[in-house]
């Protein structure tokens, strides 16, 4: 009797322990299956956007015409700024259903891969070595790199630049091409175009170079400066996302489509861009 008691405790103890880990097993499983859920959802960009009903844009505070900080209002403005509300209009039914962050070459990637920001509009060149980092819509708008002097510089495009002083942003394609095509030039980078633009005027460079787009703005600030030697390098502009945000990408590419066929893109454009 004792030994049957002593079976039957025995059976019980190894039918508990077999649902405990049953139980156990069941839950990881249900576990794992709510992280990959939520993993998933917080990749899912236009998820987060449409949820939100807000799209959080990457934009540059310093770039004249295409994004600048106007300091009677403190409203950013230019043509990416313009672009991204029509964006907005399109996919959210309003342009107001917009939120502007500061980026610069040097920070915007990493506040679009951190969820600081859903996407970047900021004269963001498409390079085959970004698009292992980020997703890009189509080209939305087409620059070439070229140089900014002082007008009566003996400098005249890309082959007077032995032995001068180049300025250029850190982060941009601008820096990496310029040591590419002047190689025996000196280049010195700073944070952002009001930096480098400044140093250009205190005569630290001899030069300036960044997308022709960005210099036009900078000549139209102050009329003693001017580009020489017309472009040397093609900079397609695309809006950036994060890594594999597919649906995000097709419904920006729908919209920009829409704002091209409706004619709203060339009236932002030649409000902005008269070169």
């Amino acid at each position: 009797m004792l030994k049957k008691k002593k079976w039957l405790k025995l059976s019980l103890l190894s039918l508990l322990a077999v649902i405990l880990l049953a139980g156990c097993g069941g839950g990881n499983d249900s576990d794992k299956a709510e992280e990959g859920g939520g993993k998933g959802k917080e990749e899912d960009v236009l998820a987060q956007v449409k949820e939100k009903d807000k799209i959080v844009f990457g934009v540059k505070n310093d770039t004249r015409l295409f994004g600048l900080k106007n300091p009677s209002t403190g409203e950013v403005e230019g043509f990416d700024i313009d672009i991204a509300k029509a964006l907005a209009a399109e996919i959210l039914g309003d342009e107001n259903k917009v939120e502007f962050k500061e980026v610069t070459s040097k920070t915007r990637m990493a506040l679009l891969n951190n969820g600081d920001i859903d996407a970047i509009v900021a004269t963001m060149t498409i390079t085959e070595d970004r698009k292992k980092e980020v997703d890009f819509t189509d080209v939305y708008f087409d620059a070439g790199q070229s140089l900014l002097v002082k007008k009566g510089s003996d400098i005249k495009g890309i082959d007077s630049l032995k032995g001068k002083k180049v300025l250029a942003v850190k982060g941009s394609t601008s820096s990496i091409n310029i040591r590419e095509k002047a190689p025996e030039a000196q280049v010195l980078e700073f944070e952002n175009y009001s930096e480098a633009f400044a140093a250009l005027k205190s005569g630290q460079g001899d030069a300036l170079t960044t997308d022709d787009s960005i210099l036009y703005g900078m000549a139209d600030e102050d009329p003693s400066y001017e580009l020489v030697g017309g472009t040397f390098t093609e900079e397609p502009y695309g809006i950036a996302v994060k890594k594999g945000n597919s649906e995000f990408v097709e419904e920006l590419n729908k919209a920009l489509k829409s704002l091209k066929d409706s004619g709203k893109y060339d009236e932002i454009h030649d409000k902005w861009i008269k070169h």
